[in-house]
């Protein structure tokens, strides 16, 4: 099993989509590595050799920003918005879709589990 930026990525898939399993790293980022470093699209993990998996590493770790710090970057940001009590940081701090979209009905996935009101029976 090859480690790279901290995370297991899968042995017997293509490597482009075994490298999609590190967080920061999408399918034209994936692709983009694999050119730059002339593999075969087919190629799987387990049949790289030690140097490729060194130059994957190398390459992830020079030009890209993944994992932890990728993370811990989205997180400040966030944190700066909150600070600033601007609209962004507001409807991140209470918990409600950032984005525009309505919360009359749906959102659920930002506000949690629906409440029951007492007393709204008729």
């Amino acid at each position: 099993m090859a480690r790279i930026a901290g995370v297991n990525i899968p042995t017997n898939k293509r490597v482009v989509i075994a490298l999609q399993y590190i967080h920061g790293i999408g399918q034209a980022k994936a692709k983009e590595i694999v050119t730059k470093l002339n593999i075969p699209a087919e190629r799987r993990v387990q049949d790289l050799t030690d140097q490729e998996v060194l130059q994957i590493r190398e390459t992830i770790d020079a030009d890209y920003q993944v994992e932890g710090d990728l993370r811990r970057e989205v997180a400040m940001n966030i944190k700066r918005l909150m600070d600033l009590a601007c609209y962004r940081g507001l409807r991140h701090r209470r918990g409600l879709p950032v984005r525009g979209q309505r919360t009359h009905t749906n959102a659920r996935t930002r506000k949690g589990k629906a409440k029951p009101i007492a007393g709204k029976k008729k």
